[in-house]
């Protein structure tokens, strides 16, 4: 019997290796949903070719577009829009299983929708666990949902990990394992060699010109000042239950190391491979079996190095908010986030310089009060708190 898939976030890259690694065994996945922010476009061909039972967009325009476009196709997809129809395919009973892909604090409700349906998620949004953390976690086991990382290096530490310390996602005891340290590594994005006085002259072309990987506009930029590794600290410090000393970042140039796991016997395991999202996404998929990817292995004779460096602190400020963030509250991680998103999007708009996101998410940071966050309602008021305060600090800079 065929697997069905609801794809939150289907025109993102994510979204787009997924339907890649489906397409290559139809046999094996069916779409039952799709969803998409404003890209009718994308929407449309996904609907011709892959013919989901829906198609959601965020909002009802994008959705009138979208019915438009595919009057004419022979597909019996309908189109529903709204934050509602996103959690409802999310949780809906003829789904397996649910990619959870939507870039950003959007993410977050129609993810919990399916961890509280009890699905298999693969979770390749890390807001859902910056914002949440805790909650999300505690909600994964309440509701017996499964969770597998999608991250490519979430994805490695899991694969390198005992099974007593995968089954209980988020609960075990790494000590206890036999687990030293999670090395978490990162390419050093574009400007890893750049003379830190130049940092403040990028452009957004120049931060989403990422050496190995190809993604969206917004983690590209996440990638050029590390704070995408610092959200990737934060998720790994919820998904595999990390103390402080347990979790490292590394910066590995090459990106084929996608992460390694110390042992207290003085081992270390690593997952290697291209760099190439649909790897994680068909292990994912596949799970526990291990399915065709469309990616070839790696050929050792063409690798020259595998070097390694620490991450400084001078040229990545928004990593280090960010592991300082992860260990002063769920309040400061949400926080993070929000005014991260708000300081991306004006620094790809040209209105703030690179170097000043690190300065507006400091700030934000500054400004928020310290406090307990009971629920998902606390959690969206607080990002909307901190996304408002962002939007000031970026208006004072212009």
């Amino acid at each position: 019997m065929k697997q069905r898939i609801t794809l939150l976030g289907a025109t993102g890259s994510i979204g787009q290796n997924t339907l890649a690694v489906m397409a290559n065994q139809p046999e094996r996945f069916e779409l039952f949903a799709a969803t998409a922010n404003g890209n009718v476009d994308a929407m449309a061909i996904i609907c011709e070719q892959h013919q989901p039972q829906y198609a959601v967009m965020a909002d009802e325009s994008a959705a009138a577009a979208l019915r438009e476009r595919i009057s004419s196709l022979s597909t019996k997809t309908e189109v529903l829009s709204g934050p509602q129809a996103l959690a409802e395919v999310a949780r809906a009973a003829e789904v397996d299983t649910v990619m959870a892909a939507i870039v950003g604090a959007a993410g977050l409700l129609p993810t919990m929708a399916a961890v509280q349906a009890g699905k298999r998620v693969l979770l390749a949004n890390k807001e859902a666990l910056v914002m949440s953390g805790q909650l999300f976690m505690d909600a994964v086991a309440h509701y017996s949902a499964e969770l597998l990382p999608i991250d490519s290096e979430h994805n490695a530490i899991y694969q390198c990990l005992p099974a007593e310390v995968q089954q209980p996602l988020g609960h075990a005891d790494l000590a206890s394992a036999g687990i030293h340290q999670i090395l978490l590594t990162g390419s050093g994005g574009p400007f890893r060699q750049l003379p830190i006085a130049e940092l403040a002259l990028q452009t957004p072309a120049a931060a989403c010109n990422h050496p190995n990987w190809s993604m969206g506009q917004k983690i590209s930029v996440d990638s050029a000042t590390m704070l995408n590794k610092g959200l990737e600290y934060i998720e790994a410090r919820w998904l595999f239950n990390c103390r402080r000393e347990q979790l490292q970042v590394v910066v590995h140039p090459q990106s084929v190391i996608h992460s390694m796991v110390s042992y207290i016997d003085g081992s270390v395991l690593a997952q290697l491979g291209q760099p190439d999202m649909r790897t994680p996404i068909a292990y994912g998929l596949g799970y526990p079996e291990r399915i065709h990817s469309g990616v070839q292995p790696l050929d050792f004779m063409q690798i020259a190095e595998l070097t390694f460096m620490p991450a400084e602190p001078q040229r990545y400020p928004c990593l280090q908010l960010a592991i300082d963030a992860c260990w002063e509250g769920q309040w400061a991680t949400t926080t993070l986030n929000a005014a991260n998103e708000i300081a991306v999007a004006a620094f790809l708009a040209e209105r703030i310089p690179f170097t000043a996101i690190a300065q507006v998410c400091d700030r934000v940071l500054q400004q928020i009060t310290a406090g307990h966050l009971d629920g998902i309602e606390a959690l969206i008021s607080l990002d909307q708190q901190a996304r408002q305060l962002a939007q000031q600090h970026v208006e004072r800079m212009q």
